[in-house]
């Protein structure tokens, strides 16, 4: 089960308290307190683990605790200090604050581990309130109590890639064939319920991630369909990839302005990262021209059929990239426009080393910022 958020409270362990007793032993004259120190509380840790892959662990689940420290021993002996809680999660953990909605943590580094809620102190044994005047303390100090907060956990996937587009446009037959993915398909909408990842080889050395997530329809960012829950799973994607299904009932262009339309009102932040279409199911075309179609729809995006085939483009269709020879990557355009077929396999290789080439476009536009 993909379980992207939980909510609860945690505690850290409660400090022990010391320890009232009297030094009694044989041949020993003169004898006095000796009560020792309660031991300090368990500390609550986060842990980033690449193995686990989901917050299915804490479904359920409304409270977690770390221990208490012991109390003090006589012969001046500290209490235990209480067991630490680790909450492993995986990468991509947002830890929220549930009452103020601040991100504490952003958990994105595997194997990062970060101190949440530090465990209260332990008391005094009766030792240290020796003196002159009192000989002969019988008091001692309860521990610290440890710190609560109310917390909520969001899981946002990491991915250099992410899939956009309505139900049933070919994403997770894409990400099945092109990938190390094996999402459910079937020919009606909504199959995919929840996101997936998968690893794109490209050649022998390099590789990135894929991330397809639950179709997105009018209104997603709203609320409507399951697009706003998971919405935030293309939020940490470098690049994104429409995929936009020629064989729809919808026009291309009319799928392509919904879709960037409800990422913008997601998040302006995510509608300026680099981008790419690819024109999905051509080998399900049922019109008249499929060439013009393809035109036409490049066209009303305000751009011009490429001339040049730097990637080795299989088949006859139209399409475009962008030409960067002699201008710099401008990312208020798609890198470039693809006709693909899933199912005959056409250009699925040449849209690996394309995205390949966008993500790397990607890394020099920061290095230039």
């Amino acid at each position: 089960m993909f379980i992207d958020s939980a909510r609860f409270s945690v505690t850290s362990g409660k400090g022990g308290q010391g320890c009232a007793a009297f030094r009694r032993e044989k041949f020993v004259v003169k004898g006095g307190p000796d009560g020792g120190d309660g031991g300090k509380g368990g500390d609550v840790y986060f842990l980033v683990d690449n193995n686990t892959d989901t917050l299915s662990n804490y479904k359920g689940r409304k409270f977690f605790k770390a221990d208490n420290g012991k109390q003090g021993l006589g012969g001046r002996m500290t209490g235990k200090s209480g067991e630490h809680l680790v909450l492993i999660v995986p990468p991509g953990t947002q830890v929220i604050d549930d009452e103020t909605n601040e991100i504490i943590f952003d958990l994105v580094e595997v194997g990062e581990k970060v101190l949440f809620l530090e465990g209260g102190k332990g008391g005094l044994g009766n030792v240290h309130f020796k003196n002159s005047r009192n000989q002969r303390p019988t008091y001692f100090q309860p521990g610290l109590p440890g710190q609560l907060r109310k917390i909520r956990l969001e899981l946002k996937l990491i991915a250099d890639v992410g899939l956009v587009g309505y139900p049933n446009v070919g994403k997770s037959t894409l990400i099945s064939v092109t990938s190390n993915a094996s999402p459910e398909i079937a020919n009606y909408e909504f199959t995919t319920l929840t996101p997936k990842l998968g690893v794109v080889e490209v050649g022998n050395y390099n590789s990135f991630v894929m991330a397809d997530i639950p179709g997105i329809i009018d209104g997603a960012s709203e609320g409507r369909g399951l697009g706003l829950e998971f919405l935030k799973h293309i939020e940490r994607t470098k690049t994104l990839l429409f995929v936009i299904d020629v064989a729809n009932y919808r026009t291309m262009i009319d799928q392509y302005r919904v879709l960037k339309e409800e990422v913008s009102k997601f998040s302006g932040e995510l509608a300026k990262r680099n981008y790419a279409i690819v024109l999905s199911k051509i080998d399900g075309y049922i019109g008249e021209n499929l060439e013009e179609d393809i035109n036409k729809f490049i066209e009303d995006i305000g751009l011009e059929v490429s001339k040049t085939n730097e990637f080795k483009f299989e088949g006859d269709y139209p399409y475009f990239i962008q030409d960067l020879v002699y201008s710099r990557f401008d990312n208020t355009k798609p890198y470039f426009v693809l006709p693909i077929s899933s199912l005959t396999k056409l250009n699925l290789k040449s849209l690996g080393f394309a995205l390949y080439n966008l993500l790397e476009q990607g890394k020099d536009e920061k290095i230039s910022n």
